[in-house]
């Protein structure tokens, strides 16, 4: 049976230090001069949404630290994702990465995230949030700030009518979920090569061989990295390029940029390197303090690495779509008719 869609009322007591709408971001959008923005962890945010039957596109949130807390009018279903954290339900723990059934008034927190930055939120059906060049992500620099603040309530239409689950501490379904290990110390990244790569003596050496330390001015823009660097060799001015995501630059001072999904898109600064794109979710966790080195590989096994993501990603689709239908819960459209995008190396 398909229920009509209802208005609930997610009521935000607690707002964690930065919290923001986000989705996976804008497409086509940098032909205009504007970032593609979306979640810094793509993967995570989209596998939240898979997890709750909505389209891996749907608005959902991104919590940077502190402590996040909510209540719904309504029975509603949601799922955690992002790097390791405790979420209480009524005090009980209860599991991330796996759709969690709510009874109506229950609080949710999620405190205590360790080893990276940040979790996501997803709720089965559509959250209610102004777009911007047709999409939900931040662009601060455009006026588009979308922080979620204390005591505010936001919309969720949803055709969920709830899910008897009376043991919270249990898992309710057995999924194939795809969760990335942020457990090591040092965190290692692929890397392709760079246009610049072949005039810079030793960057490959030193790129695999050195630990690098994430700056306190990172953000989505880009990661700043404490460690050693060179500088390419009789390059001369070079004219302002496009730069992808993933891109590894070497400014003028002694420092190593990695940039993020709300980067400039024209610089002049030498890329050394850029990340494999099935690398980019990690870095997009990558908190001040964190250490990483390098590892390179080539063009052909970094679309395969992403290929392999995103095949992880449809094989969940397909088991939340035919358990989901097994029990009476909803799939968006959308969600259903979805496919993988299309890889790229970089």
């Amino acid at each position: 049976m398909t229920f009509p869609e209802r208005a609930i009322g997610i009521k935000v007591s607690e707002a964690g230090w930065l919290s923001t709408f986000q989705d996976l971001g804008r497409e086509n959008s940098e032909f205009m001069g504007v970032p593609c923005g979306g979640a810094a962890d793509q993967h995570s945010a989209a596998a939240a949404n898979i997890l709750v039957g909505n389209s891996r596109k749907a608005t959902c949130l991104e919590i940077m630290g502190g402590r996040f807390a909510f209540t719904a009018t309504h029975d509603v279903m949601c799922a955690v994702t992002g790097v390791p954290a405790e979420v209480t339900v009524n005090g009980d723990r209860v599991s991330m990465w796996e759709p969690l059934c709510l009874p109506a008034g229950a609080r949710v927190v999620l405190s205590k995230a360790s080893g990276g930055m940040r979790n996501y939120l997803a709720f089965s059906g559509e959250l209610e949030t102004a777009r911007f060049m047709g999409s939900a992500a931040p662009e601060s620099r455009m006026g588009f700030p979308q922080q979620l603040a204390p005591g505010q309530t936001i919309t969720l239409h949803s055709r969920y009518r709830g899910f008897t689950h009376p043991f919270l501490t249990q898992p309710l379904f057995r999924l194939p979920v795809p969760v990335p290990d942020f457990s090591p110390e040092v965190w290692t990244i692929d890397v392709v090569d760079g246009p610049e790569t072949d005039r810079t003596p030793g960057i490959r050496k030193l790129l695999s061989s050195s630990h690098y330390t994430v700056g306190s001015k990172s953000n989505h823009v880009g990661l700043r990295l404490d460690g050693p660097v060179v500088h390419p060799e009789g390059l001369g001015e070079i004219v302002s390029h496009g730069v992808p995501i993933g891109a590894f630059e070497i400014p003028h001072g002694d420092e190593l940029i990695i940039l993020g999904r709300s980067r400039t898109l024209t610089a002049g600064y030498p890329i050394v390197a850029v990340a494999a794109k099935a690398s980019l979710s990690m870095l997009g966790q990558a908190s001040p303090g964190r250490k990483m080195t390098f590892r390179w590989i080539g063009n052909g096994q970094a679309v395969e690495q992403y290929r392999e993501q995103q095949r992880h990603l449809a094989h969940l689709e397909e088991r939340v779509h035919a358990l989901f239908a097994a029990v009476g819960l909803p799939v968006s459209a959308s969600s259903a008719a979805a496919s993988s995008p299309s890889p790229a190396a970089a």
